[in-house]
């Protein structure tokens, strides 16, 4: 006999690889009697916060979820990326399980999703095959978490500083990408201008931006996935 349908919320703005996730779900349905999947599929940020909204309001189990980082934000510039959408979710429903996917490999920018988000399973895109990727829902649902051999590989080196970006270091990296002026963030980032620019000056020590001008941050920022 089935037990109750989990729910599944697959999070990307490629439906090649929402349709690879949906194939390994339905492969473990016919592998295991016992289980089955309701499946959602949101392709943008947008729609994902709109349905996550709607598994929290009206109080439904969202039992795992599917999460790419690279997403492009939200039309209102509220979610820059997977990154926001896991964290309102660790706050709104702390017993749901996601899993990361990822097409970064930088060993600072793992570590700081580890940090964050502390997900459940976590996968790099180039590592998944058909089998790994239903051996990786498997391990999530009954026993995680689950980590591909890049992040096991990646896990292994020790990143040199304990600083970790945050909201509001991304959020500031985004305005600067957008071409927003240091004078405008205190009014965007509630923050000082003192208090930005010196989280910006660690951040180029943290990136090994040595220009006195953004434009080196911004390019090492967003080679390592935080822009």
């Amino acid at each position: 006999m089935k037990n109750r349908p989990s729910t599944v919320l697959l999070i990307d703005d490629h439906p090649l690889i929402t349709n690879s996730y949906t194939s390994a779900f339905r492969h473990l349905e016919k592998q295991n009697e016992a289980l089955s999947f309701h499946i959602d599929i949101a392709h943008s940020c947008d729609l994902a916060y709109e349905k996550i909204l709607d598994f929290h309001s009206n109080n439904r189990n969202l039992d795992i979820v599917f999460l790419d980082i690279s997403l492009p934000p939200s039309k209102d510039g509220a979610i820059l990326s997977g990154e926001d959408l896991g964290l309102k979710m660790n706050k709104m429903m702390p017993d749901t399980k996601i899993i990361v996917s990822t097409t970064f490999n930088d060993n600072y920018r793992i570590h700081s999703l580890f940090k964050n988000l502390d997900p459940d399973g976590f996968l790099v895109k180039n590592d998944i095959t058909p089998k790994n990727l239903v051996e990786a829902i498997d391990t999530v649902l009954t026993d995680p978490p689950y980590y591909s051999k890049t992040i096991i590989k990646l896990l292994r080196n020790e990143v040199t500083s304990d600083f970790i970006l945050d909201a509001i270091d991304r959020r500031l990296l985004y305005e600067l990408s957008t071409g927003t002026m240091m004078k405008d963030l205190p009014e965007i980032l509630s923050l000082s201008l003192p208090a930005l620019e010196k989280r910006k000056r660690r951040m180029k020590q943290v990136f090994d931006a040595e220009s006195p001008y953004d434009k080196e941050l911004l390019l090492k920022a967003r080679e390592k996935g935080f822009i």
